[in-house]
């Protein structure tokens, strides 16, 4: 779907009355789209960003609650309190948090991991929050509209119709939608009513102070890869701190709500090494050392085998190998862990097609395409169809993949035409 097509569709109209008021600095913007409509696109884009950045994290359920609590608290009390706000927490080890249109908001496992305090997270998920309730993202779409770029649904394409690509697949390929990259107004704007939403739910402003200085050091020392996720769409500047420290000195004292904090995110520090373990096996595996990668994320299944994430990259370690009976049984884990993750589906169905087990093939590889759509997953279906002398569906599906580009892109164009071209000869002999 290209939200540029969904913009334009607003129409000239639009453009006479795209006006608006920031709702929370009540200063005039420029959007061409309704709050209704700002509220559908991050409705419809939810559940498909969450999916390409990992999937949400499942091993501690209470977790998510508890971020949740803390930001439908935070919420409460903003300019649009009533707007469908949803939190969660995302199993991705990149330190990241976002927005998207209506209130949509999710923060990685791996920035809960770098900071403190709930005052901490507050000032994470207050700033995300003033971004939905100013409507930033609105304004964003519609100046790339303007500029011609638009912003639109990436097809998650894999470069041949082989394995060896599909360890990058999933949790480490990080987003495959575009979201909005704010300016540094934005960034300032966001920062100054969320610390004011801090104060109003009763937190400690100066953790916001604290956790862009923290931003700042990282960018400029050597860990600046740490932090890129983070940087690309928030990028940390001094002058931010500045104005934060500024804020800071004119809102009351808060709560910290450290202990609470710690015990809310026990679980994935005590998984820390697990997650160490994985990555050192994902790096392994992009080496290009897959007995390794998989020992590595054996051991870090050992450690925590409760997290799909775990065996889904096992999965994908022996569907390299071209063991897809062990790729199946390890998908197969995976989805008894947590059947709500794209990949999981999208790997059992491809080691279900390559051992001869069609229908199941076609059903989960269906299913991967309901969480989030693929590529892959509609070449290898438009496969199937053919093998099944349905050559409408496989063309359907064929040509969802050429949207991919790339070889598998070629591959799917080069197949429609195979398919089409029996038929055009009829036509032609008549």
């Amino acid at each position: 779907m290209r939200l540029l097509g969904f913009i334009a569709a607003i129409g000239f109209a639009g453009l006479m009355g795209g006006c608006s008021v920031n709702p929370v600095t009540g200063e005039q913007q420029f959007t061409l789209m309704s709050a209704s409509q700002e509220v559908a696109i991050g409705t419809r884009q939810y559940a498909p960003s969450q999916q390409s950045q990992g999937g949400r994290y499942s091993v501690d359920p209470d977790l998510n609650l508890y971020v949740s609590q803390v930001g439908h608290k935070l919420a409460a009390v903003s300019q649009r309190p009533n707007l469908p706000y949803e939190f969660v927490v995302l199993n991705n080890d990149v330190p990241n948090a976002w927005a998207l249109p209506g209130g949509k908001i999710a923060i990685n496992r791996g920035l809960l991991m770098e900071m403190e305090d709930e005052a901490q997270l507050a000032s994470v998920l207050a700033h995300e929050i003033v971004h939905a309730a100013a409507r930033h993202s609105a304004s964003q779409m519609t100046q790339q509209m303007l500029l011609g770029l638009g912003s639109q649904f990436l097809t998650i394409a894999g470069k041949n119709t082989g394995y060896g690509d599909l360890i990058n697949t999933g949790a480490q390929m990080g987003s495959a939608l575009v979201l909005a990259q704010y300016g540094q107004d934005h960034e300032l704007e966001s920062d100054y009513y969320g610390m004011e939403y801090m104060a109003l739910a009763g937190y400690e402003p100066q953790a916001a102070v604290e956790l862009q200085q923290t931003f700042v050091r990282l960018s400029e020392g050597r860990q600046s890869d740490w932090l890129s996720g983070l940087f690309a769409s928030h990028p940390p500047s001094q002058t931010r701190v500045v104005a934060n420290q500024r804020k800071a000195e004119q809102l009351p004292s808060g709560k910290r709500n450290r202990a609470t904090y710690q015990r809310a995110i026990a679980q994935i520090k005590r998984d820390a090494g697990a997650y160490k373990t994985h990555q050192e096996a994902i790096k392994a595996a992009n080496d290009k050392d897959v007995d390794r990668a998989l020992s590595l994320v054996q051991q870090a299944i050992n450690k925590q085998p409760k997290e799909h994430l775990f065996w889904v990259t096992k999965g994908q370690l022996h569907m390299n190998k071209n063991h897809f009976k062990s790729a199946s049984t390890a998908f197969s884990k995976a989805i008894s862990l947590d059947p709500e993750y794209f990949m999981s589906y999208l790997g059992r169905g491809l080691s279900a097609k390559e051992l001869g087990r069609t229908e199941t093939a076609t059903q989960d590889l269906q299913q991967s395409l309901t969480l989030l759509p693929t590529q892959m997953a509609s070449f290898h279906l438009g496969e199937l169809m053919e093998g099944q002398g349905d050559y409408r569906s496989a063309v359907e599906y064929y040509n969802k993949a050429t949207q991919g580009g790339g070889e598998l892109g070629q591959k799917a164009a080069k197949r429609i035409q195979d398919i089409m071209q029996p038929q055009q000869n009829k036509q032609q002999n008549r």
